[in-house]
């Protein structure tokens, strides 16, 4: 049996997972920060909320701006909330 080459390297934490560039989610993002409402209803043709949710808290993870916006659902409906 051939044996296998390799490496172990200890590392101190993972790295965070990273996200594409852009997203076409990012100008709903954009458009909320900008505005002057703390509280928004959101919705997305074709799009359910719980969707919704999961790929906005996707963008604002990757664009490291939890402390200034937050996303949730109540009864199927999505919100971005100025934190």
């Amino acid at each position: 049996m051939n044996e296998v080459k390799f490496n172990l390297k200890p590392v101190a934490k993972k790295p965070s997972r990273k996200y594409r560039k852009g997203s076409k989610y990012d100008p709903i993002l954009d458009s909320f920060l900008e505005g002057e409402h703390e509280l928004v209803k959101v919705e997305v043709k074709n799009k359910d909320a719980n969707y919704l949710r999961i790929q906005l808290n996707k963008r604002i993870e990757s664009r490291d701006i939890e402390d200034k916006v937050k996303v949730s659902v109540v009864n199927n409906v999505a919100y971005l909330e100025k934190v």
